[in-house]
């Protein structure tokens, strides 16, 4: 078995069909030391609960997944996702304070599609910085830092109508560093011709919260939405775009974030054990000695 980069995190996303135990259970057997939850299987145990489930397996705590989704117009749809994201701010300052020392509070927003009936991207990016305003203060007081995520631009209209790094890291230049970054995930982001000059900004402005990596191939599933693979089974420059993060001084943790069927489909313990082989043959050499 490769060894384990004391780096890598896995992401619950990628092992989805396991529970919050198995979760916690099979990351740590596998030798890997650090995971970043999704909020669905920490509120089916409860947060006080799945807090002390993280204390006790050892592991550190990266990232909350997820957040956001108010792109929407002002309306009662708009005041309960706002509300959401308050719970979910707390979720990860809780969660963060129950991991092992090097757990980071950090929560990945997403930040929706477009409005039924809408044809107006930049009107629902500039609620997204609205959105921003109400939350920051109240992370900022709960010691959080919310990562605006850019989604790839096939999912500008359904799921995210921030589609590059440069979009996320306008949208947080209002704010504190501390309180609002920008996750830099491979899969969203390599196809652009200003990635490098992006992630060199992010870092300049101390926004990485966090670096999620995973690869692509073509051609893509039906559902686009589980097109991701394991690291170095596909054709993203992840070695380049790894330099490129470690070189702006990043130190965090990295997580492997992977949505697709087959991997779902694998015993958990096995898919995390191919993804410490993955990060270690495609990722983990670009880190040594930056």
């Amino acid at each position: 078995m490769s060894a384990v980069d004391p780096r890598l995190s896995i992401n619950q996303g990628t092992i989805k069909h396991a529970d919050l135990a198995t979760a916690l259970r099979v990351t740590a057997a596998a030798g890997v030391q650090s995971i970043g939850l999704w909020r669905e299987p920490v509120q089916e145990v409860g947060l006080q609960t799945a807090a002390s489930m993280l204390t006790d397996s050892g592991l550190r705590f990266s990232t909350h997944c997820r957040s956001g989704f108010f792109t929407m117009p002002e309306g009662p749809a708009r005041r309960a996702s706002i509300d959401d994201n308050r719970v979910a701010i707390d979720e990860a300052a809780t969660l963060a304070a129950a991991g092992a020392p090097g757990s980071e509070a950090v929560l990945v927003l997403v930040a929706g599609g477009l409005p039924d009936g809408s044809r107006d991207l930049l009107g629902a990016r500039e609620r997204v910085r609205d959105a921003l305003g109400e939350l920051a203060p109240f992370a900022a007081e709960a010691g959080v830092t919310l990562a605006i995520e850019p989604l790839h631009p096939m999912y500008a209209t359904d799921r995210c109508v921030v589609s590059t790094l440069g979009q996320a890291l306008d949208l947080a230049a209002d704010f504190d560093p501390s309180v609002v970054g920008v996750a830099v995930d491979t899969f969203h982001i390599f196809w652009d011709p200003d990635v490098l000059d992006s992630i060199a900004r992010a870092g300049r402005e101390g926004r990485i919260a966090t670096y999620q990596v995973c690869d692509w191939k073509t051609p893509l599933p039906a559902d686009v939405l589980l097109g991701r693979h394991y690291p170095g089974d596909g054709v993203i420059d992840l070695a380049g775009l790894t330099r490129a993060v470690v070189d702006t001084g990043y130190t965090g943790d990295i997580e492997v974030e992977i949505f697709n069927a087959d991997v779902w489909a694998t015993e958990p313990l096995e898919a995390v054990r191919r993804t410490v082989a993955g990060f270690a043959a495609s990722v983990s050499p670009h880190l040594v000695g930056r």
